[in-house]
């Protein structure tokens, strides 16, 4: 860290804590007393309105705030919410920046709109309880992908897919241009170029193992823009099913990707219509479903349905 950018955390720090005294400033930015003592005069003859007592410390004159940026207690929440995600579900060097915006905002905060806003936070929660393995993992590839992306570097790493008509996953070695990263449904994918099929794919981080960053460099296809890139809807293959209104409301919470409409019947069950590129795809959340879930159409779920229920009947 530069001189100035030490000099405006100090200000931020000192606008945030109140009082804080030379040792605590130096152990937090990593230097020497003496060196924050040089800071301090600078700041002072700056005209930042610095006031050090001995034995107490450093503290701003009330009422200076730097720099002048006025929030309602919603746009804070908001911000600071907003920071909670990303360090939440960021890698590690974007939820350390994460950290250091939220303490510049609240450092900014008067204290009015400051202690409302926490009331507000303290309303929201991000939990990560019996996730954190997986997300750690995911993660630590998210790292490596934005790094890779950001220096156009090529990658190389084996996917896991389900293949339609075999048992089990299969282990594909892929090699990639890194084009963007995108979040939804709850999940990162990593949208690139890949060599295996010459066109642009998403892959899934979670199905990621074994990533590693070449040496080779990419450009970017003529004209792409992840803003507006959509990948192409291949899901063609409808299928309709009865949901008990037992279980209704944790099919709708669920957002299945695959759910296009949920709707009440006059006997009471609600019709689902999902849109799928494969039938597989729904198989096993119908069997998780059990007697809660009846498929109408079409007859090759149904069929591939109890097929598994026998292997199922086999085993127990």
């Amino acid at each position: 860290m530069n001189k100035t950018d030490r000099m405006l955390a100090i200000v931020v720090e000192l606008q945030r804590k109140g009082v804080l005294r030379a040792e605590d400033l130096a152990a937090r930015f990593e230097t020497s007393v003496r060196t924050i003592y040089r800071d301090m005069q600078a700041l002072s003859e700056a005209g930042v309105p610095v006031a050090g007592a001995p034995g107490t410390g450093y503290s701003l004159m009330e009422g200076y705030f730097l720099p002048p940026v006025s929030f309602t207690v919603e746009e804070a929440a908001a911000l600071l919410i907003g920071a909670d995600f990303v360090e939440f579900r960021f890698d590690a060097e974007y939820g350390a920046r994460a950290r250091s915006a939220r303490e510049k905002i609240e450092a900014i905060l008067p204290e009015s709109v400051r202690d409302e806003t926490v009331r507000v936070r303290s309303a929201t929660r991000l939990l990560n309880e019996g996730t954190a393995g997986m997300y750690g993992r995911e993660k630590a590839v998210l790292d490596r992908l934005r790094r890779a992306i950001l220096e156009k570097r090529r990658v190389r790493f084996r996917y896991a897919k389900k293949i339609p008509g075999e048992d089990g996953t299969r282990l594909s070695e892929r090699t990639a241009d890194p084009y963007g990263l995108v979040f939804a449904g709850g999940t990162w994918s990593l949208v690139a170029f890949c060599g295996l099929r010459q066109d642009i794919r998403h892959f899934r981080l979670s199905r990621m193992s074994e990533l590693a960053v070449l040496e080779e460099t990419f450009e970017f296809l003529p004209g792409f823009r992840l803003a507006d890139h959509r990948p192409a809807d291949d899901r063609n293959v409808q299928v309709l099913a009865l949901v008990s209104s037992d279980i209704a409301d944790r099919v709708g919470e669920e957002n299945n990707y695959y759910l296009e409409s949920l709707e009440p019947r006059e006997d009471g069950a609600w019709l689902a219509t999902f849109r799928v590129r494969r039938i597989e795809e729904l198989l096993q959340w119908a069997l998780g479903w059990g007697a809660g879930v009846r498929i109408l159409e079409p007859e090759s779920l149904r069929t591939r349905i109890r097929e598994e229920i026998g292997k199922m009947l086999e085993r127990y």
